[in-house]
Protein backbone atom coordinates (compact mmCIF):
# COMPACT_ATOMS: atom_id res chain seq x y z
CA UNK A 1 0.00 0.00 0.00
CA UNK A 2 3.04 2.26 -0.25
CA UNK A 3 2.17 5.78 -1.41
CA UNK A 4 4.10 6.73 -4.52
CA UNK A 5 4.77 9.78 -6.63
CA UNK A 6 5.38 9.85 -10.34
CA UNK A 7 8.61 8.48 -11.76
CA UNK A 8 11.12 11.32 -11.39
CA UNK A 9 13.12 13.18 -13.93
CA UNK A 10 15.53 16.09 -13.71
CA UNK A 11 14.39 19.28 -11.99
CA UNK A 12 12.72 21.72 -14.33
CA UNK A 13 14.28 25.12 -14.94
CA UNK A 14 11.69 26.74 -12.67
CA UNK A 15 12.34 24.16 -9.92
CA UNK A 16 16.09 24.79 -10.08
CA UNK A 17 15.56 28.54 -9.85
CA UNK A 18 13.25 28.10 -6.87
CA UNK A 19 15.70 25.79 -5.13
CA UNK A 20 18.66 28.10 -5.73
CA UNK A 21 16.57 30.95 -4.33
CA UNK A 22 15.92 29.27 -0.99
CA UNK A 23 19.23 27.47 -0.38
CA UNK A 24 20.75 30.58 1.16
CA UNK A 25 18.02 30.63 3.80
CA UNK A 26 18.05 27.01 4.97
CA UNK A 27 20.23 25.21 7.50
CA UNK A 28 20.75 21.90 5.71
CA UNK A 29 19.76 19.73 2.78
CA UNK A 30 18.81 16.07 2.97
CA UNK A 31 19.01 14.12 -0.28
CA UNK A 32 16.65 11.13 -0.33
CA UNK A 33 16.00 8.19 -2.62
CA UNK A 34 13.44 5.45 -2.05
CA UNK A 35 14.21 2.00 -3.44
CA UNK A 36 11.42 -0.02 -5.11
CA UNK A 37 10.65 -3.06 -2.98
CA UNK A 38 11.48 -5.27 -5.96
CA UNK A 39 15.05 -3.90 -5.77
CA UNK A 40 15.40 -4.02 -2.00
CA UNK A 41 17.40 -7.25 -1.78
CA UNK A 42 19.75 -6.32 -4.62
CA UNK A 43 20.30 -2.88 -3.06
CA UNK A 44 21.17 -4.39 0.32
CA UNK A 45 23.70 -6.62 -1.41
CA UNK A 46 25.12 -3.88 -3.63
CA UNK A 47 25.73 -1.57 -0.66
CA UNK A 48 26.79 -4.37 1.72
CA UNK A 49 24.20 -3.31 4.30
CA UNK A 50 24.36 -5.19 7.60
CA UNK A 51 20.86 -5.46 9.15
CA UNK A 52 22.33 -6.55 12.49
CA UNK A 53 24.08 -3.17 12.78
CA UNK A 54 20.80 -1.25 12.47
CA UNK A 55 18.98 0.52 15.28
CA UNK A 56 15.30 -0.24 15.82
CA UNK A 57 13.01 2.79 15.96
CA UNK A 58 9.30 3.09 16.73
CA UNK A 59 7.44 6.07 15.26
CA UNK A 60 4.01 7.52 16.05
CA UNK A 61 2.26 10.40 14.31
CA UNK A 62 -0.68 12.43 15.64
CA UNK A 63 -3.59 13.47 13.46
CA UNK A 64 -7.35 13.28 12.98
CA UNK A 65 -9.12 10.39 11.21
CA UNK A 66 -9.34 12.59 8.10
CA UNK A 67 -5.70 13.75 8.36
CA UNK A 68 -6.70 17.39 8.74
CA UNK A 69 -3.38 18.29 10.34
CA UNK A 70 -1.34 16.79 7.51
CA UNK A 71 -3.57 18.55 4.98
CA UNK A 72 -2.54 21.85 6.61
CA UNK A 73 1.12 20.93 6.10
CA UNK A 74 1.77 20.11 9.77
CA UNK A 75 3.28 16.89 11.13
CA UNK A 76 3.49 16.00 14.82
CA UNK A 77 5.43 12.86 15.66
CA UNK A 78 7.34 11.09 18.41
CA UNK A 79 10.03 8.39 18.19
CA UNK A 80 11.65 5.97 20.56
CA UNK A 81 14.75 3.82 20.44
CA UNK A 82 16.49 1.77 23.08
CA UNK A 83 18.66 4.75 24.02
CA UNK A 84 16.60 7.88 23.37
CA UNK A 85 13.19 9.40 22.64
CA UNK A 86 12.29 12.60 20.82
CA UNK A 87 9.33 14.67 19.67
CA UNK A 88 9.03 16.98 16.69
CA UNK A 89 6.57 19.33 15.07
CA UNK A 90 7.20 19.99 11.38
CA UNK A 91 5.68 22.37 8.85
CA UNK A 92 5.99 21.90 5.09
CA UNK A 93 6.22 23.48 2.67
CA UNK A 94 7.55 26.73 4.09
CA UNK A 95 9.10 29.93 2.83
CA UNK A 96 12.02 30.41 5.26
CA UNK A 97 11.61 34.19 5.42
CA UNK A 98 7.96 33.80 6.46
CA UNK A 99 8.77 31.83 9.62
CA UNK A 100 8.55 33.75 12.91
CA UNK A 101 11.99 35.01 13.96
CA UNK A 102 11.44 33.93 17.56
CA UNK A 103 10.76 30.39 16.36
CA UNK A 104 13.84 30.23 14.14
CA UNK A 105 15.93 31.40 17.06
CA UNK A 106 14.82 28.50 19.26
CA UNK A 107 17.32 25.78 20.02
CA UNK A 108 16.24 22.65 18.16
CA UNK A 109 14.58 24.56 15.32
CA UNK A 110 15.87 23.90 11.83
CA UNK A 111 14.94 24.70 8.25
CA UNK A 112 15.76 21.94 5.82
CA UNK A 113 15.25 21.03 2.19
CA UNK A 114 14.28 17.43 1.54
CA UNK A 115 15.20 16.62 -2.06
CA UNK A 116 14.53 13.50 -4.08
CA UNK A 117 14.85 12.79 -7.79
CA UNK A 118 12.46 15.11 -9.56
CA UNK A 119 11.41 17.31 -6.66
CA UNK A 120 12.03 18.92 -3.28
CA UNK A 121 10.23 20.47 -0.33
CA UNK A 122 11.39 23.00 2.25
CA UNK A 123 10.33 22.39 5.84
CA UNK A 124 10.73 23.90 9.28
CA UNK A 125 10.82 21.68 12.34
CA UNK A 126 11.17 22.07 16.09
CA UNK A 127 12.65 18.94 17.64
CA UNK A 128 13.15 18.19 21.34
CA UNK A 129 14.76 15.28 23.17
CA UNK A 130 12.73 13.28 25.66
CA UNK A 131 13.89 11.10 28.50
CA UNK A 132 14.27 7.44 27.42
CA UNK A 133 11.05 5.56 28.12
CA UNK A 134 8.81 8.65 27.95
CA UNK A 135 7.10 7.71 24.70
CA UNK A 136 6.47 4.09 25.68
CA UNK A 137 4.91 5.11 29.00
CA UNK A 138 2.71 7.70 27.31
CA UNK A 139 1.44 5.21 24.75
CA UNK A 140 0.78 2.45 27.28
CA UNK A 141 -1.05 4.86 29.57
CA UNK A 142 -2.93 6.63 26.75
CA UNK A 143 -1.58 9.92 28.09
CA UNK A 144 -2.49 13.31 26.73
CA UNK A 145 -0.48 13.92 23.51
CA UNK A 146 0.34 17.48 24.56
CA UNK A 147 2.45 16.14 27.44
CA UNK A 148 4.96 14.81 24.90
CA UNK A 149 5.57 18.26 23.43
CA UNK A 150 7.09 21.40 24.91
CA UNK A 151 5.37 24.75 25.24
CA UNK A 152 7.17 26.05 22.15
CA UNK A 153 6.30 22.97 20.13
CA UNK A 154 2.65 23.35 21.08
CA UNK A 155 2.83 27.00 20.07
CA UNK A 156 4.38 26.11 16.72
CA UNK A 157 1.66 23.52 16.16
CA UNK A 158 -1.15 25.94 17.00
CA UNK A 159 0.25 28.61 14.66
CA UNK A 160 -0.25 26.43 11.60
CA UNK A 161 -2.68 23.61 12.44
CA UNK A 162 -6.35 23.98 11.48
CA UNK A 163 -8.10 26.52 13.68
CA UNK A 164 -9.51 25.06 16.88
CA UNK A 165 -7.46 21.88 16.81
CA UNK A 166 -5.04 21.17 19.65
CA UNK A 167 -2.68 18.25 20.12
CA UNK A 168 -5.16 16.72 22.56
CA UNK A 169 -7.74 16.51 19.77
CA UNK A 170 -5.48 14.15 17.81
CA UNK A 171 -5.13 10.39 17.74
CA UNK A 172 -1.82 8.49 17.87
CA UNK A 173 -1.22 6.83 14.50
CA UNK A 174 1.27 3.98 14.79
CA UNK A 175 3.58 2.61 15.69
CA UNK A 176 5.66 2.07 12.59
CA UNK A 177 8.75 -0.06 13.15
CA UNK A 178 11.85 1.24 11.38
CA UNK A 179 15.31 -0.27 11.01
CA UNK A 180 17.82 2.59 10.75
CA UNK A 181 21.41 2.02 9.68
CA UNK A 182 24.13 4.65 9.39
CA UNK A 183 27.02 3.45 7.26
CA UNK A 184 30.04 4.62 5.25
CA UNK A 185 29.93 2.82 1.90
CA UNK A 186 33.15 1.85 0.15
CA UNK A 187 33.90 4.16 -2.76
CA UNK A 188 31.87 7.08 -1.41
CA UNK A 189 33.27 9.75 0.91
CA UNK A 190 29.98 10.59 2.63
CA UNK A 191 27.92 8.78 5.21
CA UNK A 192 24.56 7.36 4.15
CA UNK A 193 21.52 6.48 6.25
CA UNK A 194 19.34 3.54 5.24
CA UNK A 195 15.86 3.32 6.75
CA UNK A 196 13.57 0.35 6.24
CA UNK A 197 10.01 1.30 7.18
CA UNK A 198 7.90 -1.80 7.85
CA UNK A 199 4.14 -1.32 7.68
CA UNK A 200 1.60 -3.54 9.46
CA UNK A 201 0.20 -4.82 6.15
CA UNK A 202 3.61 -6.24 5.20
CA UNK A 203 4.63 -3.50 2.76
CA UNK A 204 8.02 -1.83 3.16
CA UNK A 205 9.86 1.27 2.03
CA UNK A 206 13.65 1.36 1.93
CA UNK A 207 14.97 4.91 1.85
CA UNK A 208 18.58 6.04 1.42
CA UNK A 209 19.59 9.54 2.46
CA UNK A 210 22.57 11.78 3.04
CA UNK A 211 22.79 15.29 4.48
CA UNK A 212 24.91 18.15 3.22
CA UNK A 213 25.42 21.89 3.52
CA UNK A 214 23.12 24.00 1.31
CA UNK A 215 26.00 25.40 -0.73
CA UNK A 216 27.12 21.92 -1.81
CA UNK A 217 23.65 20.50 -2.53
CA UNK A 218 23.92 20.26 -6.31
CA UNK A 219 27.43 18.78 -6.25
CA UNK A 220 26.55 16.19 -3.60
CA UNK A 221 23.35 15.29 -5.46
CA UNK A 222 25.33 14.59 -8.62
CA UNK A 223 27.95 12.56 -6.73
CA UNK A 224 25.30 10.56 -4.90
CA UNK A 225 23.36 9.80 -8.05
CA UNK A 226 26.51 8.65 -9.86
CA UNK A 227 27.52 6.44 -6.93
CA UNK A 228 24.11 4.74 -6.69
CA UNK A 229 23.80 4.27 -10.45
CA UNK A 230 27.24 2.64 -10.56
CA UNK A 231 25.91 0.08 -8.09
CA UNK A 232 22.91 -0.72 -10.22
CA UNK A 233 20.18 1.35 -8.55
CA UNK A 234 17.42 2.62 -10.82
CA UNK A 235 17.33 6.35 -10.20
CA UNK A 236 14.29 6.74 -12.47
CA UNK A 237 12.06 4.63 -10.19
CA UNK A 238 8.86 6.11 -8.77
CA UNK A 239 9.50 7.59 -5.35
CA UNK A 240 7.58 6.44 -2.27
CA UNK A 241 6.63 8.76 0.59
CA UNK A 242 7.12 6.96 3.89
CA UNK A 243 5.35 9.45 6.17
CA UNK A 244 2.25 9.82 3.99
CA UNK A 245 2.06 6.04 3.61
CA UNK A 246 2.08 5.63 7.39
CA UNK A 247 -0.54 8.34 7.92
CA UNK A 248 -2.86 6.88 5.29
CA UNK A 249 -2.59 3.36 6.70
CA UNK A 250 -3.35 4.21 10.32
CA UNK A 251 -5.97 6.85 9.51
CA UNK A 252 -7.90 4.25 7.55
CA UNK A 253 -7.69 1.86 10.51
CA UNK A 254 -8.91 4.66 12.77
CA UNK A 255 -11.88 5.42 10.52
CA UNK A 256 -12.75 1.71 10.42
CA UNK A 257 -12.64 1.47 14.20
CA UNK A 258 -9.59 -0.79 14.29
CA UNK A 259 -7.67 1.67 16.50
CA UNK A 260 -9.36 2.43 19.87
Amino acid sequence: MADTVAAPGALTTDQRKELVGILGSVDSVELKFSVPDSDRRSTIEALALDPLAADMVQVWFFDTPDLDVNAAGVIARVRRTRARDDAAVKLRPVVPEDLPEEMRARRGFGVEVDAMPGGFVCSGRLKEKLEPGTVRRAMLQHSSPRKLFTKWQRRFFELYAPSGLTLDDLHPLGPITVLKLKFDPAGFDRGIVAELWMYPDGSRILELSTKCAPESAFAVAAESRAFLEERGLDMSAAQQTKTKTALDFFAQELREGQIP
